[in-house]
């Protein structure tokens, strides 16, 4: 992973954490891919390895859905997903 996408990795990380900490059962957290050229099919830059960092802290991805985001440096498509706590 990249700079970025490990930044991106441990600011889901911290708040993963934060929610665990505050005994939240639902985490919704928005990705956006880091990924310029969007628009054709292929792996999507950092996003897996920004899931998995939430769900080594106790989470399990539950539901996600798909959106293009609108970022300063251009359009992306931003992930909504929805983590609900192992029990």
């Amino acid at each position: 992973m990249g700079f970025i996408n490990n930044a991106k990795a441990r600011g889901a990380t911290d708040e993963a954490r934060k929610a665990m900490a505050e005994g939240r059962t639902v985490l919704v957290y928005k990705f956006i891919e880091a990924n310029k050229t969007s628009t054709t099919t292929a792996p999507m830059a950092g996003i897996g390895e920004q899931i998995e960092a939430v769900e080594a802290e106790g989470w399990v991805l539950d539901q996600m859905a798909a959106a293009e985001s609108k970022t300063l440096s251009g359009e992306r498509i931003g992930l909504v997903c929805l983590f609900r706590r192992r029990r």
